[in-house]
């Protein structure tokens, strides 16, 4: 076995894949090659690091250097500097460029703010092994959870470790996991399935995705512990098949574990058999509900089944089903290697462990973060994440994606866990949370998002179908300047309706964005309905764009970028903005050299 004197770690997240970070790999090989020490420098293609603002990333061990917005051009330079000089190329470093890296040791994955204070459990092996090679995950312990199990343990005994752990669905629900596995035990049938919800959609998120396609072994591992857990031999992962990447390597995966006889007949010669299949969804977004998905499985339309009965007493193929998402799963090996206790030192009360977030918006440090549940929300927004962009206050976050609600900067400091989150409106979800400045327009958000559940309902049930279009149109009205006295009230009537009758938990809480925007910003609804102004400046029908004739140049440049031309002027005479023509899309106040013209409510 030849050893390596460096390792090149190259992210080959979905993100960093866009931005050619392929090509990085083949450009590094061939400058290796070129200086006759190919045999010298291992080049591994990662799963994502995680930091998706400063991508694509190279990280080069032993010494850690980790160096971001890498492109083809300064692969050359990093080849003949760092791994033929043994020179770090100082101009690349992660600590140069991001807010919150240091100086002196801001160079190193580890030493950045971002990475230092997160707690990574269901991230452990992202960024750090080749997801298309089970030999590394082997190498981290990969497996061993499963041998233990299978060799050491009872069925009773592992569901009672994962109760004892208190992991939670980390779907949304926040179902304790290990009761959820008890029932599918408990219930009669001769075949029974355990089924992983990989049909992640929420605006913004990227969780599951990641781990899927950066440790992909991890789920299948555990999906086996969880088949031997409630006497079931076979596994269902339904993955978006907008996913390709993830698709690409769970099919490796499953084919490596297959020929290490970790999937299949008789695994460990105990006499257990456990197979995984994949089955790909369309993207609707409803299939994330459970009884959705095992529909959708089965190959029928994907709308929610009425309950009782629940899937673990009739699930797919009316079996008796256990369905869990990715990152519940990737707790799983950790949690059995390293005992319940250790996973219950973590977070606060009845939330136990880490949570994985999407970070999206107006944040500096755009990407994936894993911290132990109770971290206040403001560790996340500014230690780790680095603080809103261009000095720009905070003004709310949502979790929860379009199931979720509004978090006010009133509130920043809120622990983030099921319990609180859920007490002042809002849900912790699957993991997304899109940070929002002083720039957006609150009732616009809340359109927005049920604009998307509008769009994504599967129409089975009335309160869904109809309601959901009740409130956009009133949402609507009060964007355009339509609102009228009594809307507001009308919108929380139909909200609290929904949230009561709705068929499954997406239209339950499809209403969630509008009642916490409302009661943390009633003042915002009120201004667009009484006042017809929009405060944040965003509703195209409330506001009008001007041209400050005192400050005006006359350069033209305005009238230039118009898409509709409706600015006019001429030279020493200030320039002005046809109001019956503009279609307010800024772009005039985006090019004014002078900052002259300006959004007025």
């Amino acid at each position: 076995m030849q050893i390596a004197r460096s390792h090149v770690l190259i992210c080959g997240g979905t993100g960093c894949l866009s931005s050619n970070s392929e090509l990085l790999k083949e450009r590094l090989e061939e400058k290796l090659k070129e200086l006759d020490i190919a045999d010298e420098v291992k080049v591994v293609m990662t799963g994502c690091f995680g930091l998706c603002a400063e991508g694509p990333i190279v990280v080069v061990y032993p010494e850690g250097s980790m160096y971001a917005k890498v492109s083809p051009k300064d692969i050359e330079e990093i080849a003949e500097e760092h791994l033929y000089k043994g020179r770090i190329v100082d101009r690349l470093l992660i600590g140069n460029d991001m807010d919150g890296g240091t100086d002196e040791e801001g160079n190193k994955l580890e030493d950045t703010e971002f990475f230092s204070r997160q707690t990574r459990v269901a991230l452990r092996n992202c960024g750090r092994i080749n997801p298309e090679d089970i030999d590394e995950y082997i190498a981290y312990d990969g497996y061993q959870a499963l041998g233990k199990v299978l060799t050491e343990m009872t069925p009773e005994g592992v569901i009672q470790l994962i109760k004892d752990s208190g992991l939670r669905g980390r779907g949304g629900a926040g179902f304790p996991t290990g009761q959820k596995w008890s029932f599918a035990a408990a219930s009669e049938g001769d075949i029974k399935y355990v089924a992983c919800n990989a049909d992640e959609g929420d605006p913004g998120a990227f969780m599951d995705r990641s781990i899927l396609e950066g440790d992909p072994h991890s789920v299948l591992e555990a999906m086996a512990i969880a088949g031997y857990a409630i006497g079931s031999n076979q596994g269902f992962i339904y993955v978006r098949a907008e996913y390709p990447t993830a698709v690409k390597r769970l099919n490796i995966a499953i084919e490596q574990a297959h020929e290490y006889g970790l999937l299949g007949k008789d695994i460990f010669g105990t006499g257990f058999d456990f197979d995984i299949e994949l089955r790909l969804g369309a993207g609707a977004f409803v299939c994330g509900e459970e009884t959705a998905l095992m529909n959708s499985i089965e190959g029928k339309r994907g709308e929610p089944r009425p309950r009782p009965p629940f899937p673990a007493a009739k699930g797919i193929f009316n079996q008796p089903s256990m369905l869990n998402n990715v990152e519940t799963y990737a707790n799983i090996p950790l949690i059995i290697n390293q005992g319940a206790e250790w996973f219950a030192n973590m977070g606060k009360d009845k939330s136990k462990g880490t949570k994985v977030f999407a970070v999206g918006g107006k944040i500096q440090n755009t990407g994936l973060v894993e911290i132990e549940m109770g971290t206040p929300l403001r560790e996340v927004i500014y230690n780790i994440g680095g603080g809103v962009p261009g000095g720009k206050k905070f003004k709310a976050a949502q979790t929860g994606g379009p199931s979720g609600g509004c978090i006010p900067a009133s509130l920043i400091d809120t622990p983030m866990t099921y319990e609180d989150l859920t007490a002042i409106g809002s849900m912790m979800g699957s993991g997304g949370l899109i940070v929002m400045d002083e720039e957006d327009c609150m009732v616009d958000i809340a359109k927005f998002f049920l604009e998307f559940t509008v769009d994504e309902s599967c129409g089975k049930c009335p309160p869904c179908r109809i309601g959901t279009k009740r409130m956009l149109e009133i949402l609507e009205k009060i964007t355009e300047g339509r609102g009228e006295e009594g809307d507001i009230e009308k919108l929380e009537v139909l909200a609290k309706n929904i949230k009561a009758s709705a068929l499954c938990g997406l239209g339950q809480t499809a209403p969630n964005p509008i009642l916490s925007t409302i009661r943390y910003f009633r003042s915002e609804y009120d201004a667009h309905v009484i006042d017809k102004k929009c405060p944040a400046g965003v509703c195209k029908k409330l506001i009008q764009i001007r041209i400050d004739p005192e400050g005006c140049k006359s350069c033209g440049i305005c009238a230039k970028i118009c898409p509709v031309s409706c600015i006019k002027g001429e030279k020493k005479v200030p320039y002005e903005i046809d109001q019956s023509r503009c279609i307010k899309c800024g772009a005039c106040v985006e090019k004014c050299p002078f900052k002259v013209i300006h959004r007025e409510a």
